[in-house]
């Protein structure tokens, strides 16, 4: 393959596609663990979800359009909770957050993670106690967290010396006593993209293990008395399937508990483990259960604690692709097929880059199927791109789609419950699509479609 100066996804293709992708003996089956658990594939060839066609969807929605199984998403807060009973699961907002979510996140029993004033406030107008909301950035303005301290945040994860400064001011002029984390770095090279690893030392989150840093924030935060520190919190990246970076983080996280211990007689009562536990997204995908990654993580601090002589702390984690992920596919309609001479068919959908970045952002991987119907045709290699005036515009690089692909067809695309509509943009100036919960047959609106309207109402020019 020839290098290209903007990129792989640019270069000579390949048209057998990347080595783990097979040719299906069946292109219209389901793969169970890339959907939301109640899609099927019914009589007459169509999706359904929750026993909903995507036909009647499309005709009342229109498309693209973002379809959340509410079973779904419900069931795996459950199975995170029933994992994990006497711990706290924070839900990452960040994945996807509308006051939907929040609400059935909150019914189900989480905590919620916020990193930014907008989200705190979609947290709080959906009726979160404030008590179950953890708030997390490494940017938080000073009206940011004088909200939350006003709001009674439960908790805020610290991450720079600056925002220890922020903080404590604000809590001496408020007289309160906020419960904090600090955020630290710990080294560690999760087994993802450059982009979503977080816990090495060349990148803006936390403090520093290595450099003192993260050592000198709680002896800080200790000295001064004005904010309450609960513990010490540590993500390292997204999407991971490998458990050995969270023992070597534990390993180090803990040896700094030790430290603050020796140092000043104080054995800090909480951990935080974060989050970033994979999904499938395609046939190379193989994430671990919650029940397996509980017994994993207890396994790895109980250890950790023993060789140190710690106290087992209070443990939390923070699943957000892992539990909204799944649930969530997103329809398109086919607008034009075009064959490049039998090296690949490039199928146009009605959405793109502005509701999945993802792949162009990050090299990520998705898999689609024809959701409309059934087809008795043979499967090609096919790559799903969008409407966008950029040729890196690409929902999905490689897949097999029956030959007899048209326009009009209906595309639906697995595993887009995460990043996707959070992420969105008006690129091209396309309203961004609408996010609907569909439960028991039945279908409701839950983030509204933009309209030109909306995108004309912020242009005073």
């Amino acid at each position: 393959m020839r290098a290209h100066e903007a990129g792989a996804l640019h270069a000579d293709i390949n048209n057998r596609g990347p080595a783990w992708l097979r040719t299906p003996e069946d292109v219209n089956a389901l793969l169970p663990t890339l959907w939301p658990r109640s899609v099927t594939r019914g009589a007459d060839g169509a999706l359904a979800v929750a026993g909903l066609s995507v036909r009647d969807i499309a005709a009342e929605f229109g498309t693209p359009v973002y379809v959340l199984d509410e079973a779904d998403l419900r069931s795996r807060c459950r199975d995170f909770r029933a994992a994990f009973p006497t711990e706290d699961v924070y839900y990452a907002g960040k994945a996807f957050l509308c006051r939907a979510v929040v609400r059935m996140i909150a019914e189900e029993g989480l905590h919620l993670d916020v990193c930014t004033g907008g989200e705190l406030a979609t947290a709080l107008s959906a009726g979160m106690p404030p008590e179950r909301i953890g708030f997390h950035g490494n940017n938080k303005s000073v009206a940011e967290l004088g909200r939350a301290l006003d709001a009674g945040v439960g908790r805020i994860i610290v991450d720079s010396f600056t925002e220890i400064d922020r903080l404590t001011a604000l809590a001496r002029e408020r007289g309160v006593r906020p419960r904090v984390l600090v955020r630290v770095t710990v080294g560690v090279e999760a087994h993802t993209h450059e982009f979503i690893a977080t816990a090495h030392e060349d990148q803006k989150f936390g403090f520093s293990l290595a450099g003192g840093a993260a050592a000198n924030a709680a002896f800080k935060i200790l000295d001064e008395g004005v904010l309450e520190l609960r513990g010490l919190h540590s993500h390292i990246g997204s999407q991971i399937f490998d458990a050995s970076g969270f023992e070597v983080s534990a390993r180090r996280v803990l040896a700094l508990q030790a430290q603050i211990r020796d140092a000043r007689g104080v054995e800090l009562p909480e951990l935080d483990l974060g989050g970033g536990f994979g999904i499938a997204y395609t046939t190379q995908d193989d994430p671990a259960t919650p029940q397996d990654l509980a017994k994993r993580l207890r396994k790895i601090v109980d250890s950790e604690c023993a060789a140190e002589n710690l106290a087992v702390p209070h443990l939390s984690i923070e699943p957000g692709r892992a539990i909204v992920g799944p649930a969530v596919f997103t329809l398109y309609e086919v607008g034009t097929v075009k064959d490049l001479d039998g090296i690949r068919t490039y199928v146009s959908v009605d959405g793109g880059m502005s509701d999945n970045i993802r792949t162009a952002l990050y090299d990520a991987s998705y898999s689609a199927t024809l959701a409309s119907r059934a087809s008795g045709a043979q499967p090609m290699l096919a790559r799903v791109v969008g409407k966008h005036c950029e040729s890196g515009d690409i929902v999905v690089k490689d897949e097999f789609l029956p030959a007899d692909v048209q326009p009009g067809d209906l595309v639906a695309v697995p595993g887009t419950g995460a990043y996707c509509r959070s992420m969105a943009s008006n690129y091209n100036h396309v309203p961004r699509p609408p996010v609907i919960a569909v439960r028991d047959g039945q279908a409701r609106l839950i983030v509204r479609r933009e309209t030109e309207d909306d995108l004309l109402a912020l242009d005073v020019g």
